[in-house]
């Protein structure tokens, strides 16, 4: 059986020149030119029927916009971040130590084993790297829900997994 590369949807109904915008019914057609396949697409209110010299047609849906992708997370340059955080004192550093944290229990790379209290009176988690074993004390700065969606923003940033 062959093989074609055939294009999705177009965005423009190929009668009316109108956008097809995502949820839109519309009708496809291959046409053949000049030994290539051809699409064109039209908006199901301006569907006459094919046109002459067709190859194939079939009605569709415009799919949803695409949604923005989420950045690709290395866990080991994750996890490597996070260890050279934590003899940091800064207290934004903290702030970053502590997200990355949470982004590695979600990712199941570390587990939660308990809270504490340390002798300055600050929450610290205990959390375990799953792969290496080891044991690691993470003061709970409390930040803000809107507040640790920043910082991871800026995690984010400064590892370069910006989304597109």
């Amino acid at each position: 059986m062959a093989e074609y590369d055939l294009p999705g949807p177009g965005k423009v109904c190929a009668a009316t020149g109108r956008a097809l915008k995502p949820g839109d019914r519309y009708y496809a057609v291959l046409s053949d030119a000049g030994g290539e396949f051809v699409r064109a697409d039209y908006a199901a209110d301006a569907w006459a029927g094919p046109p002459p010299g067709h190859r194939a047609y079939w009605a569709g849906t415009v799919p949803p916009a695409d949604k923005p992708r989420r950045p690709v997370v290395d866990d080991e340059v994750l996890v490597g971040c996070f260890d050279r955080l934590g003899a940091s004192a800064d207290p934004d550093d903290r702030n970053v130590r502590y997200v990355a944290a949470l982004l590695l229990m979600r990712r199941k790379r570390f587990r939660f084993e308990d809270a504490v209290r340390d002798d300055a009176g600050n929450d610290v988690l205990l959390v375990r790297d799953v792969r290496a074993g080891a044991v690691h004390r993470v003061t709970d700065p409390r930040l803000a829900d809107d507040r640790v969606g920043a910082v991871q923003a800026e995690l984010f940033r400064l590892l370069g997994w910006e989304a597109e």
